[in-house]
């Protein structure tokens, strides 16, 4: 009975094992992660509807598979949900819980989430750079020191390109992002091909024009197995001219130029390269501002001091907005101070009745761990899509002038912030619409497509196979 038994399981398994390993086979292809941030789904899906000529990602959809729409986490900007992008985690989980970090004095000018060290959980790099698989990134969020990253150009800056005059930038910048690129001496011999990299954050169309002839050299010389690939140009066009205007629509169609030649150059690499594209957010347009220091100012839960030149600086606080773009954070300085707990619950219930002042929701700490991020804020302040926060110390509450014409950072439950996912290649099914998606299904999808294992990605992965 049990030698009959034995006969059956070895059996079993051998039948098993012929059954899986086609799938193994299927799923076991370079990747080529292209993040085109900002972009809306519907760009593509509906592009006739805008005017586009988008040809390269409009193949997406009759070659490959993609979805109606990607529901972000929370808050739905790009460094948080870029990282969410490569760990199928929450910001909660992973740490990246904004674009910058909170600074309540405002004494580190401006400092974003750059450093991968900041990251809690293993990535798709780490992932793939153990199973032997050749890495590379340009350009990509929260990137600098990726040790598992064997070619890197991370996403970097000490002043945006376009806020200084060009003949005004400081020359030691260059030496300062090859410094931070990997391996040593790269980044300037690649210059020696190419001409000069960035000095800093180029968020223009030429500045994506500089990260794409710099990925495509990386392609051509290294042929990493897996690499990721940041343009921020839409994003900034979004900002400035809103979602769907004429620069933000001509944007969208250089890029695609730049996506074409990438893939090209990853298929040249391998045939079987499984290309995704993917985005962080959605866009809405903006028509409102709500300057949200003003009235913790009046209730005294900040002070602040201005200085003969007019700078004001903030020299204590007890409770602090920590602004991204659609939403806020609100910071306690004393997380255990029930007094200035009750106070500021106080203000945002009055901020929320009127609706001039443009808020949707105020989230508490037993909502806000169900969002999946910010971990340490009291509460959050959510508005309505067409208002963001302003930054003025005094004035009117609300300005109908608000400082971009178009931004992110809503909640994810709104249909406009939904981000954009696209993969085509060998294997992968041709014209399936896979509905609206998670975007933590994303990284263990990639996982899979690479034959590598991300066990902190709890959500299961796509099914993109034919």
């Amino acid at each position: 009975m049990i030698s009959t038994f034995s006969k059956w399981s070895r059996y079993l398994f051998i039948v098993a094992a012929f059954i899986l390993y086609p799938l193994t086979e299927l799923y076991a292809a370079p990747v080529l992660m292209i993040s085109i941030d900002g972009l809306k789904p519907e760009a593509v899906t509906h592009v006739s509807e805008h005017g586009l000529r988008i040809p390269t990602l409009r193949r997406f959809l009759t070659e490959g598979t993609y979805a109606d729409g990607v529901v972000a986490v929370l808050p739905t900007v790009t460094y948080p949900d870029h990282t969410t992008l490569i760990t199928g985690v929450w910001p909660a989980e992973h740490g990246i819980v904004n674009n910058t970090v909170f600074d309540p004095k405002r004494t580190m000018d401006g400092a974003w989430y750059w450093y991968a060290g900041e990251i809690r959980v293993p990535t798709l790099w780490d992932a793939a750079h153990q199973k032997g698989i050749g890495t590379a990134s340009v350009s990509w969020p929260v990137s600098v020191n990726a040790t598992s990253v064997d070619t890197l150009i991370p996403e970097y800056w000490r002043t945006e390109n376009d806020s200084v005059d060009p003949e005004d930038a400081n020359p030691q910048d260059i030496d300062l992002m090859a410094a931070l690129s990997r391996p040593d001496g790269m980044l300037f011999a690649m210059q020696k091909r190419l001409g000069p990299y960035m000095m800093g954050n180029d968020t223009t169309v030429e500045g994506d024009r500089v990260r794409t002839r710099y990925s495509l050299d990386i392609l051509q010389h290294q042929k990493p197995g897996f690499m990721t690939i940041h343009l921020s140009s839409l994003d900034e066009s979004e900002h400035v001219s809103g979602p769907f205007s004429d620069d933000a629509n001509r944007t969208l169609e250089a890029v695609d130029g730049m996506v074409a030649q990438l893939i090209d150059a990853a298929l040249k690499n391998d045939p079987n390269t499984i290309v995704v594209i993917v985005s962080d957010h959605g866009f809405v347009s903006v028509h409102h501002a709500l300057n949200i220091a003003i009235p913790f100012l009046k209730a005294r839960l900040i002070e602040t001091k201005t200085a003969a030149n007019g700078k004001v600086t903030i020299t204590s606080w007890k409770a602090e907005p920590w602004a991204t773009g659609g939403m806020a954070a609100i910071m306690l300085h004393n997380p255990l101070d029930a007094k200035t707990r009750e106070d500021v619950r106080a203000l945002l219930t009055r901020l929320a009745a009127d609706p001039a002042n443009g808020v949707a929701k105020i989230l508490d700490r037993a909502e806000i761990k169900q969002t999946g991020g910010f971990p340490d804020a009291e509460f959050v302040l959510a508005l309505k899509p067409g208002f963001t926060f302003g930054s003025a110390f005094s004035g009117a509450l609300v300005s109908d002038q608000p400082p971009v014409k178009g931004t992110h950072g809503y909640l994810p439950s709104y249909p406009e912030m939904r981000a954009s996912f696209f993969a085509m290649g060998k294997g992968i099914a041709q014209g399936r619409d896979l509905g609206v998606i998670d975007m933590r299904q994303i990284a263990p999808t990639v996982a899979s497509i690479l034959g590598v294992s991300l066990p902190t990605a709890k959500e299961p992965g796509l099914n993109l196979a034919r």
